[in-house]
């Protein structure tokens, strides 16, 4: 608890004077809502004793409605500044947690799913707003008022019936230990169900092409009931507690104004005390009402923004696993790359290695094919020359014969292009989703890397051209539009390295040829490589490597290669035969 305590406090401290603006309006309201029942009993008791005149009790309403005014005005203020602060807190977790989460490595995003993150930025924010805003309020103002309203139930009527009214209360305070445990526990496991509930959701929208392709709806509208129905249940859970407290709470707080009323009674006709008394007592018992209501309500709030602190301190609390180690001199690459016995194994499957003992050399300008079989390592290489993951040696891969951890890791990402296999295109216009990563691209510079990627006669085709919107992930667009869209925005980028994971599977041949003629033009003396599966692809390219098995097994140009009679010659046959097969079909449907 004490790192929620913590984390929490150190974004209240930066509107600390807005949290004693707020105090200070609290407290001057519960001094005068504390003070009101003394003119009451002020009025009574002067009419009792007929000591009192009309113009005297007229000042004293005059006096009550003065104090009503400020109180109206000090509640507002207690509002303005507490919620005020309350929403700015929010807002720079808000901020700060997703700043963090740009920090964090790919290891973190596998093994935490979309859904569940959504859920921390949406609910637990809120309940942990709550507890800055309103919990504070509701527990401060208890505290306050509690206190105030005791010292004059002791000091001005009796501190004998003050007893007998709180006796029963104690219980309260009791019940609100057990309270709080169990609120804890029930919001924690309905904040996993939400999370659970939202991550469902978030996938099966994404995936309804998937759903609709496979005619899966009912089994998807089952899974999704399933944890709806989990979510409910976690929710009923809480509002049970709830239920069960807050009925039990008036029931405690009724046999107190009934104890009060006995005793307070005999006092009064006794003459032990004074009928203004005992109508000021009640006046305050019923104020002490709220306080201690609040004390509940405070319990619940605060241990269900604990229980969002703790889940939200997670994330905080999470450290990337690529940390930025860079040499500062270092503010450009050329384009030369080594890789130097690369051995790389996932977490959790060590026993597997992605890849194992590659070595190979890149000059400047040059271009490396890379071909295998699926599974054969060839993201994973270029995701470790991104350094999305890291190897275990530092020296396993070099740019410009420094180590990769020396290269800073802005100067890294910055000076490679990257277009990966699952080509991602934001809700945006066509022309912001090619600029993404320039600033201040023009027209001119967005559709000439249009036209390099052949992509440019396609989206003047589109109804509003360059501002045509698409759709999430770029639905509304086909494979072969959203893979130059992307081979687009990197070309824009004019980095030093351009690498393309199997960027061209889904354009046709007579396309692939003409990005491939582009990009020799444009890519003279800049470093390209390209993972293909067909050998029409990467037959141009300076350097082959073969992979198999995360093994190196071939390394050369096209013609060294098909002079081995080894894997790329058996690779090249087999999609010449396909292809005779194609030509010859096509000329028999002719």
């Amino acid at each position: 608890m004490n790192r929620e305590v913590k984390l929490a406090g150190h974004y209240v401290k930066r509107y600390w004077l807005w949290y004693v603006l707020g105090i200070v309006s609290l407290t001057a309201v519960d001094a005068l809502v504390v003070y009101l029942p003394k003119i009451t009993g002020q009025i009574v008791g002067g009419l009792e004793k007929n000591t009192v005149a009309m113009d005297q009790i007229l000042r004293l309403l005059i006096r009550m409605v003065s104090i009503a005014a400020l109180v109206a005005l000090g509640r507002f203020g207690w509002r303005f500044f507490f919620f005020g602060a309350s929403r700015s807190v929010e807002r720079d977790l808000r901020n700060d947690l997703f700043g963090h989460l740009e920090t964090l490595s790919m290891r973190y995003f596998n093994e935490h799913k979309t859904g569940d993150l959504m859920a921390h930025f949406t609910s637990d924010l809120q309940s942990i707003r709550q507890l800055l805003g309103m919990t504070i309020i509701t527990a401060f103002d208890a505290t306050v008022e509690l206190i105030l309203v005791l010292t004059n139930m002791i000091t001005y009527v009796d501190w004998r019936l003050t007893l007998v009214a709180l006796t029963p209360l104690l219980l309260i305070i009791i019940g609100d230990i057990f309270f709080g445990k169990a609120m804890h526990r029930r919001f924690m496991e309905k904040q996993e169900a939400f999370s659970a509930l939202t991550d469902q959701t978030q996938e099966s929208i994404s995936g309804i092409r998937v759903i609709k392709a496979f005619v899966q709806e009912r089994k998807e509208l089952y899974a999704f009931a399933k944890a709806s129905l989990r979510c409910k249940d976690k929710n009923l859970a809480v509002a049970r507690l709830v239920s069960t407290v807050f009925p039990l709470l008036d029931l405690v707080i009724g046999v107190s104004m009934m104890l009060t009323l006995l005793y307070g009674g005999k006092l009064a006709i006794d003459g032990e005390i004074g009928l203004d008394q005992f109508v000021v007592f009640n006046t305050y018992l019923t104020m002490l009402v709220w306080p201690l209501i609040a004390v509940g309500e405070a319990v619940s709030s605060i241990s269900q923004g604990l229980a969002s602190l703790k889940r939200v301190r997670r994330i905080h609390d999470a450290k990337p696993d690529i940390v930025d180690e860079g040499d500062p001199a270092v503010t450009s690459l050329s384009g030369a790359i080594e890789l130097d016995g690369l051995s790389f194994a996932y977490p959790g499957a060590e026993a597997h290695p992605a890849l194992t003992d590659v070595s190979l050399r890149v000059a400047p300008g040059e271009t490396l094919a890379i071909i295998g079989r699926t599974g054969a390592g060839k993201t994973t290489l270029v995701n470790l020359i991104e350094r999305l993951w890291d190897t275990e040696r530092r020296d396993m891969i070099r740019f410009d014969g420094r180590s990769i951890r020396e290269i800073p890791l802005s100067v890294l990402h910055r000076d490679i292009a990257y277009v990966p296999q699952d080509n991602f295109l934001f809700s945006d216009t066509v022309a912001r989703n090619i600029a993404f990563g320039v600033e201040q691209a023009g027209q001119e510079e967005v559709e000439e890397a249009a036209k390099q990627a052949c992509v440019h006669d396609n989206i003047l085709e589109f109804p509003e051209g360059y501002e045509t919107l698409v759709g999430e992930r770029g639905v509304t667009v086909s494979g072969g539009q959203k893979q130059r869209t992307s081979i687009a925005r990197a070309l824009l980028k004019d980095a030093p390295i351009l690498i393309l994971d199997d960027a061209l599977s889904a354009v046709d041949t007579d396309t692939e040829e003409q990005i491939l003629h582009n990009l020799r033009e444009t890519r003279r003396g800049r470093t390209t490589i390209i993972i293909a599966h067909r050998v029409s692809t990467i037959q141009q390219a300076d350097h082959i490597a073969v992979l198999e098995d995360g093994r190196l097994a071939e390394y050369g140009t096209h013609d060294e290669l098909l002079a081995l009679q080894g894997i790329y010659r058996g690779i090249y046959d087999k999609q010449q035969l396909e292809k005779q097969l194609r030509e010859e079909g096509g000329e028999l449907h002719d």
